[in-house]
């Protein structure tokens, strides 16, 4: 399973110190976006390929708080890939392995132009490395 460090930033928190919930969707992204580019596949790339890739669903679980300077590591993990969607896995932990966040986020993929992409046929090279990860984990 891949891992992504993110440290909590003071400006993250709420007043009463604890990391705002709205945050972990970020980190999140940040985590799903480097563990993309250590796959070759970056979001940069994927849309010269011609793919956008809007967020559709969000699930998050809160087990326990964070705060400043809580380094957590996020651990991410492709659960599913389909014709034209694919559904990332996150767990997010503290240094002393408590788990804060239990997430997935779902993706659908569309080209340039709006139409549903289907990524065996549009993208095979995309669809293949998803897939394998998938059935890897």
């Amino acid at each position: 399973m891949y891992s992504y460090k993110h440290k909590v930033k003071y400006y993250e928190t709420d007043k009463m110190g604890v990391t705002h919930h709205s945050n972990y969707i970020r980190f999140m992204e940040e985590a799903r976006t480097d563990f993309l580019i250590s796959h070759g596949f970056d979001y940069a790339k994927l849309e010269e390929m011609g793919i956008i890739s809007p967020v559709v669903s969000i699930e998050c679980k809160y087990r326990n708080t964070t705060t400043y300077p809580d380094v957590i590591d996020i651990f991410v993990s492709v659960e599913e890939v389909k014709a034209a969607k694919i559904r990332f896995n996150y767990i997010m932990k503290k240094a002393d392995d408590t788990v804060c966040i239990e997430a997935a986020s779902e993706h659908c993929f569309i080209t340039k132009d709006g139409k549903i992409a289907r990524l065996k046929k549009d993208f095979p090279e995309f669809f293949e490395a998803m897939t394998k990860l998938a059935e890897n984990k």
